[in-house]
């Protein structure tokens, strides 16, 4: 009588899952990182700048949110 066995390696499966968490996790830092950029880049300019540009001061989070995570 044959038998099969399936259990797999469990080491491979545990390489798998902590490489999409460091995946997961630098790929937020990464969006986290553009968000900071463009508040700071945004707050930086004047409120003649923000205007000719189309932005209110209290729409600066909402766009950076955008820039950072999309729509």
């Amino acid at each position: 009588m044959a038998y099969a066995s399936g259990i797999r390696s469990s080491n491979f499966g545990l390489i798998e899952r902590v490489a999409g968490v460091t995946g997961s996790l630098r790929d937020s830092w990464r969006r986290f990182r553009v968000y900071r950029q463009t508040v700071r880049e945004l707050n930086a300019l004047g409120d003649r700048e923000l205007a000719d540009l189309g932005i209110h001061r209290s729409n600066i989070g909402a766009i950076a949110t955008e820039a950072a995570y999309g729509a």
